[in-house]
């Protein structure tokens, strides 16, 4: 199959075959390499991010997904993503170069940072990316000097004050500064096309993307009756990536898309679009990481006994990852990460008092606490599902790591889906000429697939 994605970037395994399986080999195989050092791995699974592309595609139909280049920028999850259609949104001038360095079009990049350096405002305008986010005047100013042709999307901000990472607090202009800013624009000769908005990751109420849609609604009015063409909305991210989040990625959809029918109802000419990251990447990665050094520390505390009624003593185990790096979750989103031990311990083996922590010489590098494990020994290797969302190129600079050996796995029939979904696809646009969900190859310039702008139309 023609495209961005070779049976050579991946390991092929057979169905029943698993992650974990793959995992075992690589675990034993460090092992037993003649080198002294050992280093984290991760084994991406990307059949997985294959399988919550379909999810996606199934739930929310009008939306076009844009894969967030921040959240896994590693080369493997770039082409399967490019390989399935997906649009790129970026954060600045490295990650712009990233997807277009695998042959993704200008026509598919968001220039999604609504602070930007005049310079790398200048690397979209001479490489054709035009769409670009803005939230103040002083950027507008900037994109009147340096790219005057670009197509701008105005991000508002939300109400994510449930969220645990507030994107509001920094980015996204208020409601009532809204109508100023288009008037700015307007008289700058500068084109807004949208609005887009982010609620934050990890946010517990769905009905926080209704109202930002019900907001960005009156913008789209503000905007229309100013002159300006809008015809994309933005949804931006926030949306889960493992099973067992809070609030389930079906239960975010039924909300977007009750919201949608509603305020953008089918045909009104509105180019829809979702920026994720870790809806994608988080489950697909697993991380094994082997344990450097230890150390047993008894407590002095009479009459507390472990389970098994011996002496009261926890033990210290040392990794060669930490806090910051590929365990950064345990800083930024409140996380204590779980260990899978590659070695079942049986029944009868005691369980005692454990934490994990990493390779920085400083007493905030713990990885987890409040552990029971059984005995474990240096060389012993440690699995870490969910790793796969702002992990990758994080390696430790307190420990002297390199980034992380990726090994890609997909299986046959993974693949083989992949092909018949892609190229069934790709036969119904020689046929028809228009754009399918499944490729979301619309273009996002002058020749957007869509038929009118937005006219707007009463509130129910």
């Amino acid at each position: 199959m023609a495209g961005y994605l070779s049976e050579s970037d991946f390991v092929m395994v057979e169905e029943g075959f698993s992650t974990r399986d793959l995992l075992k080999e690589l675990t034993l195989g460090a092992s037993e390499a003649t080198t002294d050092e050992v280093a984290a791995f991760f084994v991406a699974d990307l059949g997985a991010i294959v399988r919550k592309h379909f999810c996606f595609l199934k739930c929310l139909p009008r939306v076009r997904p844009f894969y967030a280049v921040k959240c896994n920028s590693s080369p493997g999850v770039l082409k399967v993503l490019a390989q399935l259609g997906l649009g790129f949104s970026c954060a600045n001038k490295a990650e712009m170069e990233l997807v277009q360095h695998i042959g993704v079009p200008a026509s598919k990049i968001i220039y999604a940072n609504p602070c930007k350096q005049i310079a790398q405002i200048k690397y979209a305008a001479k490489h054709g990316i035009q769409l670009l986010s803005f939230d103040n005047e002083m950027e507008l100013a900037k994109v009147v000097k340096s790219h005057p042709s670009a197509k701008m999307v105005l991000c508002i901000a939300t109400d994510d004050s449930h969220s645990l990472s507030r994107l509001s607090l920094k980015f996204g202009v208020s409601l009532k500064s809204c109508r100023h800013l288009l008037e700015n624009a307007k008289k700058s000769h500068v084109e807004v096309v949208g609005v887009s908005f982010h609620i934050g990751s990890g946010c517990p109420d769905p009905q926080a993307y209704a109202q930002s849609i019900a907001d960005v609604r009156l913008v789209f009015e503000m905007g229309t009756e100013l002159g300006h063409k809008m015809h994309v909305l933005d949804l931006g991210g926030g949306f889960p990536g493992t099973e067992g989040a809070k609030v389930r990625f079906e239960e975010i959809a039924s909300v977007i898309n009750s919201a949608l029918d509603l305020y953008f109802p089918e045909g009104c000419g509105v180019d829809i679009l979702a920026e994720l990251g870790r809806y994608y990447v988080t489950s697909a990665f697993t991380v094994a990481v082997s344990i450097i050094a230890k150390k047993e520390v008894l407590l002095d505390q009479p009459g507390k006994e472990e389970e098994n009624g011996s002496t009261t003593k926890t033990v210290v185990y040392h990794l060669d990852e930490g806090v910051y790096g590929i365990f950064n979750s345990v800083l930024f989103d409140n996380i204590c990460p779980t260990p899978i031990l590659q070695k079942k311990p049986s029944t009868e083996q005691p369980l005692y008092s454990s934490s994990l922590w990493g390779p920085a010489v400083d007493g905030c590098d713990c990885v987890a606490e409040g552990l029971w494990l059984p005995q474990l020994h240096v060389g012993d290797w440690l699995v870490f599902d969910n790793m796969g969302a702002y992990t990758v190129g994080m390696g430790s600079p307190f420990g002297g790591t390199q980034a992380c050996h990726i090994t890609y796995a997909m299986s046959r029939v993974a693949w083989e889906a992949l092909r018949r979904q892609l190229m069934a696809a790709e036969q119904e646009d020689d046929a028809e000429g228009v754009c399918k969900p499944l490729s979301c190859g619309w273009e996002i310039t002058d020749t957007l697939c869509v038929g009118p702008v937005f006219t707007p139309a009463s509130i129910m």
